[in-house]
Order: C-alpha cells, then sequence, then structure tokens
C-alpha cells in the first residue's frame, strides 16, 4: 500500500497527523506530506518536496499496521486530498 497527498486540495486541517502521525507530518507552508517511517524501514523519508517529490510522484510505502489508520486518515479528510493506491 502506498499514499500520497495532493497539495492543490490540502486544506491544512491536520487531521491527517493526528489519526496517523507516524505517515504525515506538517510543514511551515501549511500543507501536510507524507513520510516513510524510521521504525519500518530503517530510515525516516520524507516526501515533501524539498529533495523529495512531493505529490504523486512522492507516494510513501505503508506497512500492513497503519493501513486502517492512512485509510480513516483519507475519509476524514476534509480536501479530500489523500490518495491510496494498493499494490
Amino acid at each position: 500500500m502506498k499514499v500520497w497527498i495532493d497539495q492543490d486540495l490540502c486544506t491544512g486541517d491536520g487531521l491527517c497527523e493526528e489519526i496517523a502521525p507516524a505517515v504525515f507530518f506538517g510543514k511551515d507552508d501549511g500543507l501536510f506530506y507524507v513520510k516513510e517511517s524510521a521504525d519500518t524501514f530503517g530510515a525516516e523519508v520524507k516526501f515533501d518536496g524539498e529533495g523529495s517529490p512531493a505529490g504523486a510522484e512522492g507516494m510513501a510505502r505503508i506497512p500492513d499496521n497503519l493501513a486502517e489508520a492512512v485509510i480513516e486518515a483519507a475519509e476524514e479528510c476534509p480536501g479530500e486530498c489523500i490518495f491510496i493506491e494498493i499494490e
């Protein structure tokens, strides 16, 4: 499973980070992005457009134990900007 955020649709509410902080993070620009956790993948990678691509090019892998939280975050997102790809 992979997830990405369309920053053009992001409203900056931060519900995604509240629901799944291991996957989503906010930046000073008021938008939210995805990351791969160091606990799961050995090194944290932030897909934030600064050194890592944002949007669909910056899809973060999601471990099985976080799948439900990521789906909930996508469902609760007021901007409907969280996209999930099932491999």
